[in-house]
């Protein structure tokens, strides 16, 4: 459970409120003093530290691959591993990773080190996504990139590099929210088949009014006036906020993959990103979850600066090899 507002910031970890700061102090004020979405992009774009240290991989690839019907192709980036990682070649998982920033924010660059570092820690094949952004392309567009790519993904497994029967999706915050959608997708329209979903502070319920969102609104990075701004832009003023595709929380969600879900104590978050790993497995899925108490929304992109950032992508690593390796020996 969340603890309540009353005891402060002193619920962050230790070492922790300096970092989250940091990344406030770099981060545009949206909902606040910005409110245009592109003006929002270049003030991230002009921020942005210059990466200090690069986990090595063995290739990194940008690309194009076909967007949905009718829309434009996607860049992805693709990250490939060294042999000696995780695990052995011929059972290499592939992961489409969807990044987050509200639907609104973000890109390859701005997750370029997230993806590096989820590729040394599963040795899996990492395809990177930079699918359309709100509030140029509102809901449900941005699932349906999503979900092309996780196709293409299926499609091209033997050019990847990866075991054909563990294609996983991943994704933080917003890009959670997509990854699970696509489990949805897949799950309607006969494939492809994934053998897991990792969910990283994941948005399942855009709606709703939870304890942590009232105990974490203000002071902990993510703001309710950031994601009420970030939901004005995605769905727009018409969207059901209640459709499966935007609030998963809401779906029937017997049939999904297996699920990892991490989960930050101090993110307004924190309840539906349980919520969802609650009712995951009252429908007969197999989850594991992470938990850290004293985190924050956006903890794990800081990497070796946050002991618990360390502790959450070596056990997201350990689950999506799982993904890979339980698979060949059932086989």
């Amino acid at each position: 459970m969340t603890e309540t507002s009353s005891q402060g910031l002193e619920r962050l970890a230790p070492g922790a409120r300096e970092l989250m700061d940091a990344m406030a102090s770099v981060f545009p004020d949206v909902g606040g003093t910005v409110t245009d979405a592109a003006e929002a992009r270049r003030i991230l774009a002009r921020s942005m530290p210059e990466p200090i240290r690069m986990p090595a991989l063995r290739e990194v690839t940008d690309r194009t691959i076909p967007g949905p019907e009718g829309a434009p192709d996607l860049p992805v980036r693709i990250y490939r591993p060294y042999e000696d990682d995780s695990s052995p070649v011929d059972a290499r998982p592939t992961v489409v990773f969807f990044h987050g920033g509200g639907w609104v924010l973000g890109n390859l660059d701005t997750h370029d080190s997230t993806a590096r570092n989820l590729c040394r820690a599963s040795g899996a094949v990492v395809v990177s996504v930079d699918y359309r952004l709100a509030p140029e392309a509102r809901f449900p567009e941005p699932a349906h990139d999503a979900y092309a790519a996780v196709c293409w993904a299926s499609e091209n497994i033997a050019l990847l590099g990866g075991d054909p029967q563990a294609l996983a999706v991943a994704g933080d915050s917003a890009g959670g929210n997509l990854a699970t959608v696509c489990t949805l997708m897949a799950r309607e329209r006969g494939g492809p088949r994934i053998a897991h979903q990792s969910l990283i502070y994941p948005s399942t319920d855009p709606a709703a009014q939870t304890p942590s969102r009232r105990a974490n609104a203000q002071g902990y990075f993510l703001t309710e006036e950031a994601m009420l701004w970030f939901g004005a832009q995605y769905f727009g003023p018409d969207a059901d906020l209640a459709h499966p595709y935007a609030a998963p929380l809401h779906a029937d969600l017997a049939g999904l993959p297996p699920t990892h879900v991490i989960t930050a104590g101090c993110d307004p978050l924190c309840d539906e990103g349980r919520a969802y790993a609650a009712k995951l497995e009252e429908a007969g899925v197999p989850v594991t979850e992470a938990h850290f108490p004293g985190m924050f929304h956006g903890f794990l992109g800081l990497g070796e600066l946050l002991p618990d950032a360390v502790e959450a992508m070596a056990g997201l690593g350990k689950v999506i090899a799982a993904a890979a390796l339980d698979r060949k020996i059932d086989g």
